[in-house]
């Protein structure tokens, strides 16, 4: 896939809102609450998740007979397929369940009903959806996202297609429906594009090809780019981008994209880990999963495409991206255990674990993201494997300033990301002193890897600038298999997060 087309490309359907059904539409998905644990009727059924007037009461009652003949229960999760009863104007009914009524009224379950439906309807044409009863917003973003499909690779292209449009029935078509429809589908574009990034194969997203799709995005966006190449970071002396990047033929970057709306009042950074590929350098990782390793670049595609939606949603608020790119693989020429690199900001650190190399490239990015004097910096990085002994392959772990690293990690939970809270015990930052070199690039032990490199990171994050890291190490990539509306391959995960933060830190000035 070209710079070009990464611009181009449907990445989800096409999203509308309508108030009611008509011939031309092929399949219906509709909510069904299960019924209440305090409801003892035998024959108790869940109820249809419906607007008003949709449908009349004779085809309404028809279908929650059909519902109930298959056993239809509403448990939160459960996807029944129907072919339509008669009196609907459809071909099939997709009847998602939403779990009790106070789990039908969450977000994050409309999201993942919406694409749980969306998964499983490949071959169908337009599809009406009336999750957006309960919540609008979730249901666009979980139909675009469940709707999404890589496919640039295949040889042929799928027999069956995901749906090309999808609308959502809503009470009125108001400015304001359609103003919060917009957004939506803005920021779920944003996590898709941040799919695309980390779905595409390492040999054509080499960190020469990546600033050049940064800069494509970028520049369509109306944002400001700038890119350092090799020649550049060695003449700054970005020793840790260079270091890390020594040992591929193909040289490392680094990307800045700026966002500068006149009247923002407040300045916000953005630093994302641009790993292309990790073979771990001369440390070398196992065979078994290396593939994954193709992902390592999940940070960098999150701040590119959160800052792109900054600028589509016009928020009141300057973000700037530093986004380090690099390739680290073992060769002659590659960095050895042992090396000292001197960071940019003139910090030595000796390198003990060459496959501890996230760090490296993070803190340089860092240092230069600080000279701009930002109110806040986010960094974000599929950086530590602790994170996933810590907190599961869903769960981020957010670490900072106190008081910025909880306003992340409330947010994070708030749009159904689940970043989660954690510390940075004071005991652990003398095990990376060096025996020759300010810091060392890891510890002497395994023990709160995740919150040691965090220690790291903090030793470049200038003095009064609120922080938070991210570590998506295994948020950023789903190896296992499809939930809700999440594919296999690169989730998107933290771009939500991201953009909610910059929305919360424009909306308080």
């Amino acid at each position: 896939m070209s710079s070009k087309s990464i611009i181009d490309r449907r990445r989800g359907p096409k999203i509308d809102v309508v108030t009611g059904l008509t011939k031309d539409d092929d399949v219906l998905v509709v909510g069904l609450i299960a019924p209440g644990t305090d409801d003892d009727r035998p024959d108790a059924r869940p109820t249809l998740l419906l607007s008003d007037d949709l449908l009349d009461d004779a085809a309404a009652d028809a279908l929650d007979e059909a519902l109930a003949a298959l056993d239809a229960s509403g448990k939160k999760g459960q996807t029944v397929t129907l072919p339509a009863p008669a009196g609907l104007p459809v071909r099939l009914v997709v009847a998602v369940g939403l779990g009790s009524v106070a789990e039908s009224q969450d977000a994050e379950n409309i999201r993942e009903a919406a694409g749980n439906a969306l998964r499983g309807l490949d071959g169908a044409g337009t599809v009406v959806s009336t999750l957006s009863v309960a919540d609008l917003t979730a249901a666009a973003q979980g139909s675009y996202l469940g709707a999404y499909r890589f496919d640039e690779y295949r040889s042929t292209p799928p027999a069956k297609a995901a749906p090309a449009a999808v609308s959502l029935v809503v009470p009125q078509k108001t400015k304001q429906v359609k103003a919060e429809l917009e957004q939506a589908v803005i920021i779920a574009d944003a996590v898709a594009l941040a799919r695309d990034f980390v779905n595409t194969p390492p040999n054509d997203l080499y960190p020469g090809e990546f600033a050049d799709r940064a800069r494509a995005v970028g520049s369509a966006a109306g944002l400001t780019v700038e890119i350092l190449d090799e020649k550049a970071l060695e003449k700054g002396g970005y020793g840790g981008i260079l270091g890390v990047g020594q040992g591929s033929s193909r040289p490392p970057r680094l990307v800045r994209l700026t966002y500068a709306p006149s009247s923002a009042r407040s300045k916000v950074a953005l630093v994302g880990k641009g790993v292309t590929f990790d073979t771990g350098g001369i440390s070398i990782k196992p065979a078994a999963g290396m593939d994954h390793m193709t992902s390592d670049m999940g940070g960098a595609a999150a701040v590119i495409a959160a800052t792109v939606a900054a600028a589509r949603l016009h928020l009141d608020v300057a973000v700037t991206a530093t986004v380090p790119m690099a390739e680290n693989m073992p060769s002659d020429t590659a960095q050895r255990p042992g090396d000292v690199l001197r960071q940019y900001g003139g910090t030595t650190v000796e390198v003990l674990n060459t496959d501890a190399e996230g760090r490296l490239i993070l803190a340089d990015a860092i240092v230069r993201a600080c000279e701009d004097a930002p109110d806040y910096l986010i960094d974000t990085a599929t950086l530590t494997g602790a994170q996933m002994v810590a907190l599961g392959t869903r769960t981020p772990g957010v670490l900072g300033t106190d008081e910025f690293r909880d306003r992340v990690a409330r947010i994070s939970q708030e749009v159904g990301e689940r970043g989660w809270p954690m510390p940075m015990p004071s005991e652990l930052r003398s095990d990376l002193d060096s025996r020759v070199a300010d810091l060392a690039n890891v510890t002497n032990h395994r023990w709160g890897g995740m919150l040691s490199a965090t220690l790291f990171l903090r030793e470049f994050v200038a003095d009064g600038v609120g922080w938070a890291h991210v570590d998506v190490a295994g948020p950023a990539f789903n190896a296992g298999g499809p939930w809700g509306y999440t594919q296999k391959g690169g989730t998107g995960v933290p771009v939500r997060t991201l953009i909610a933060v910059l929305s919360d830190i424009a909306a308080a000035g």
